[in-house]
């Protein structure tokens, strides 16, 4: 019989933290965040990490791992998130993977054992360089020709996704989209059990708004001029996440501070588009509709579900 994994996808904003501690305490579970932001140690506010006091005492797993200036790859999340799934069992607690970041929920969840762990630090080097020198959108363009797929998928400004889709093409002669694809890919060692919270539009757009406020009014300007004077700079991958981008753009004299807040929140509601879009296409997804279902309707269908 196969172990159990709860996953509770969905867009920024939508309220993944509080379902999945809720679920945490109802069905004696522990939570792996599947962020790409909240992995980072001392960026708190802008990637909205979850604090103390709302864990309810709910252990989380692959929060505050890595500084903000190591390199970290889809293949780290898988090592360090299979790790945290082995442990949770060992205690006999339901692993709930929480986030919205799909590729590192697939990682988890899916057959995805392809050549991560192939390196071609040269040729990374080249599109980096090659980014530096003519835009993140030259290189987006490369992709184009390859794996338009990929290229529709992963946005210009994720250097890092587009440099790895590159590299798998010359590594492999594969397209990085083909990876996604097959049968046996939804193949998983797991019973897994696949949630993602939606809302309307704009009600999730006015949240998206209202949250970057709050972060702005929880210090989201002090905390990156502290990483600025920590010596972390806004080239390194993990200042181009949203929130933390836009900041540095303004404290490096290149744009104002009312133009990078626009920024974020344009950012982020474009982001959201972009992780529904990818939730859409996971056959395992049953959306659960925040404007149909209350709170605890969601909670209790979850409950029994997995029960």
């Amino acid at each position: 019989m196969k172990q159990k994994l709860l996953v509770i996808g969905g867009p920024t904003a939508v309220g993944k933290t509080d379902l999945s501690i809720k679920l945490a305490q109802k069905l004696n579970g522990e939570i792996i965040s599947a962020d790409s932001m909240q992995i980072y140690k001392y960026m708190d506010i802008g990637s909205a990490k979850v604090t103390e006091e709302e864990m309810q005492g709910i252990k989380h797993h692959l929060i505050d791992v890595i500084e903000p200036d190591v390199p970290y790859s889809v293949a780290d999340f898988k090592e360090y998130g299979e790790y945290a799934i082995n442990n949770i069992i060992s205690k006999e607690k339901l692993p709930i993977i929480s986030g919205g970041t799909g590729l590192y929920i697939n990682s988890l969840t899916c057959n995805m054992t392809f050549t991560e762990a192939e390196k071609d630090e040269e040729y990374r080097e080249y599109l980096e360089s090659l980014a530096l020198e003519k835009g993140n959108e030259y290189i987006h363009e490369m992709l184009n020709e390859i794996d338009p797929i990929s290229y529709k998928d992963i946005h210009p400004n994720n250097r890092k996704r587009v440099i790895r889709a590159l590299e798998v093409y010359k590594l492999t002669k594969n397209p990085f989209s083909s990876y996604n694809v097959g049968d046996d890919f939804y193949n998983s060692e797991y019973d897994v059990f696949y949630y993602v919270l939606t809302m309307d539009r704009q009600k999730l757009y006015d949240r998206i708004n209202k949250r970057v406020d709050i972060m702005l009014k929880r210090g989201l300007l002090d905390e990156c001029i502290r990483l600025k004077e920590m010596g972390y700079t806004s080239d390194i991958q993990s200042m181009q996440g949203i929130g933390y981008k836009e900041i540095f753009y303004y404290l490096e004299g290149e744009i104002s501070l009312p133009d990078a807040i626009d920024m974020i929140k344009q950012g982020s509601r474009n982001y959201a588009k972009r992780q529904l879009t990818w939730f859409r296409r996971d056959k395992r997804c049953i959306f659960l509709d925040k404007d149909v279902m209350s709170d605890d309707e969601i909670l209790d269908k979850v409950i029994n579900d997995i029960s």
